[in-house]
Formats: C-alpha cells, sequence, structure tokens
C-alpha cells in the first residue's frame, strides 16, 4: 500500500524528533568528572613556559591553584600537545572502567572547535624577541622594527613559525626572503617553540624571532639583561592577540560551569601567576598592562609556535 504525503510527513517529523532527542540525551548524559576528589589534568610533559612534568609552567601553577580551591588531588595525564593531543588525553576512555584519562586542559584558544570551553583566563600577543644590541635599542613595539635604515633591516635574520600572525607580517612587509620560517608543529615531542627559537638566536643563525606573547617573556626571562621583546599592537589587519580559555568535554556543563565561576572568583590570582612569567597581557582596549608584561618591564628584561593554535588538530 502506498503511503500518503501526509503520514509520510508525520513519520519524518517524528523521526527527526527522536533523532534530535537522543543528540540531546547524549550531550547532557555525558559524563562528568567521576570522582570529585581528583583534579585529572591534561598537559604537555615539555613545552615551557606552559607546562611539563616537573610542574614548572604556568599551566602547572594555575592548575595547582584551581585543585587547592577544589580541595582536589592533582593529577596528570601527559601527551604532547600535538595532532591527537585531545584525542588521546580529554576524549580518552578506560574501555573496562569508561573513566576519561582527564578532564580539562588547561589552555586552549576561547572557541576552541575541539573542546567546549569556558570563559577565558588570558589575552596575550605576539611579541619579537631579540638580544640587547646598540642597533635594536630604540625597538620599543614590534612597528619599530620597520623604522631601522633600510639596510639594516634587510641583513637581519628574522626567525618565524609557518602559518603564524608573525608570517602574514613580514609578508605584509616584504620581509619573507630574510625568514628563517619554522614548522609549527614540529615532529620531535622533545622540540618546543621556545626551546627551537632560544637555540638558533644563541647560535645566531636569527638574529630576531617573532613568537607567542608568553613565549617571548620565558625567553627573555631566561637571558635577562641581555634579551628584550617588543609586544605588537592592535592591527586591523592582523590579528596578534588571542584569548586562552580552559578546554573541557562538550555536554559536561555542570563542570564547565564549575571552571567558569572559578575563573571569574580568582582572575586576579591567575593573573598574578601569568604576571609571574612575566607574560604581555593586555587589557580591555588591546594595551599591554601594566604589571604583567609592559614595555618597561620587557625593557628591563624582567619579564601552532602559534601557541594559540597550537592543539590545530585531533
Amino acid at each position: 500500500m502506498r503511503m500518503t504525503d501526509e503520514p509520510l510527513r508525520c513519520l519524518t517529523l517524528l523521526l527527526a524528533a527522536c533523532a534530535l532527542s537522543l543528540v540531546a540525551a547524549a550531550q547532557q548524559g555525558a559524563d562528568a568528572p567521576a570522582d570529585t576528589s581528583v583534579l585529572r589534568v591534561c598537559a604537555d610533559p615539555d613545552s615551557l613556559p606552559q607546562s611539563n612534568r616537573r610542574g614548572e609552567g604556568y599551566e602547572n601553577k594555575i592548575a595547582e591553584q584551581l585543585a587547592r580551591d577544589l580541595g582536589r588531588k592533582l593529577e596528570y595525564t601527559f601527551f604532547p600537545q600535538r595532532m591527537g593531543f585531545v584525542r588521546n588525553t580529554l576524549r580518552r576512555q578506560d574501555p573496562q572502567t569508561r573513566q576519561y584519562s582527564c578532564d580539562v586542559i588547561i589552555g586552549v584558544p576561547k572557541g576552541y572547535e575541539l573542546t567546549a570551553t569556558t570563559r577565558p583566563y588570558m589575552r596575550s600577543t605576539y611579541a619579537l624577541v631579540f638580544p640587547h644590541r646598540p642597533e635594536l635599542q630604540q625597538i620599543e613595539t614590534a612597528a619599530d622594527l620597520l623604522k631601522l635604515p633600510p639596510q639594516m633591516l634587510q641583513s637581519l635574520r628574522i626567525g618565524v613559525f609557518g602559518y603564524s600572525p608573525g608570517a602574514d607580517w613580514l609578508a605584509r612587509n616584504g620581509l619573507l626572503e630574510q625568514a628563517v620560517v619554522y614548522a609549527p608543529q614540529s615532529g620531535d615531542p622533545a622540540e618546543n617553540p621556545a626551546h627551537t627559537v632560544e637555540q638558533d638566536m644563541q647560535a645566531q643563525r636569527i638574529d630576531v624571532a617573532v613568537v607567542w606573547g608568553p613565549v617571548a617573556g620565558f625567553l627573555v626571562s631566561r637571558h635577562a639583561g641581555s634579551w628584550r621583546a617588543a609586544p605588537f599592537t592592535p592591527d586591523p589587519q592582523i590579528k596578534f592577540d588571542y584569548e586562552l580559555s580552559m578546554g573541557v568535554r562538550f555536554g559536561e556543563q555542570e563542570w564547565k560551569e564549575t571552571l567558569d565561576r572559578w575563573i571569574s572568583e580568582h582572575q586576579q590570582d591567575v593573573n598574578e601567576i601569568l604576571a609571574s612569567y612575566h607574560i604581555p597581557l593586555l587589557d580591555a582596549d588591546g594595551q599591554v598592562s601594566a604589571g604583567a608584561g609592559s614595555s618597561e618591564r620587557l625593557r628591563a628584561g624582567a619579564i601552532d609556535e602559534r601557541i594559540p593554535l597550537r592543539l590545530q588538530s585531533d
């Protein structure tokens, strides 16, 4: 018997409604962190200044503060933050217990497509890093590099990570021919942007590097008095600044709200941790804020590469 149009339409709507209900149920019923006595953090074992196994990164310190405030024991699941990171950490379940390996990534870009994200806790910007040399002493912001005499500017070897805002900036200003371009992600898990740039600058293979702000602060603090950094200011054509959030599994709304509340109530504590790592933080107007990697502190030496986009693929 041939089905008439009206019953067919009703059946189609019913099936669609059932499908939507199943999706909603799956999202609402996603496993929340089972053991509320433990804070399980997904992290890179060797990627300073973000994190390492020894707990020396700023993400480690944020995780420690979060665990203390929530009254939980801190545990890590380590995996290099390269392709497959989310799949092998946040989304990985034990086949017997169905427990996830870890429950939060401390640093992901705001709106990251592979995780749900909390409210942002950090906004930073890319910066130039360079040795303290007489010909570079007038550089206060990245734009000042372009004011150098043409012959001097064209003699500089500039380290930059491919597919980053820094690469776009060099291309726009006709400086790509003198760029030393690094892959956004190294195939070696022991390599990270800070180590790559530090190694090449010490060997004088590059004169200047364009790096993510936390990496700039880390490098300058490791070479206090001999290296300097100059932040990029807001640009209408190239986005240099990014906001970072925490990443959790989709559907774990209660856990996400717990982290949102913690960030809101402890933003000052987080800012102090970030400032202790000399990270240039931007205020609401897009300016480098005082006391958190301001240009004065950068000058004094107190302070994927593409770190905001480092979790680029699952």
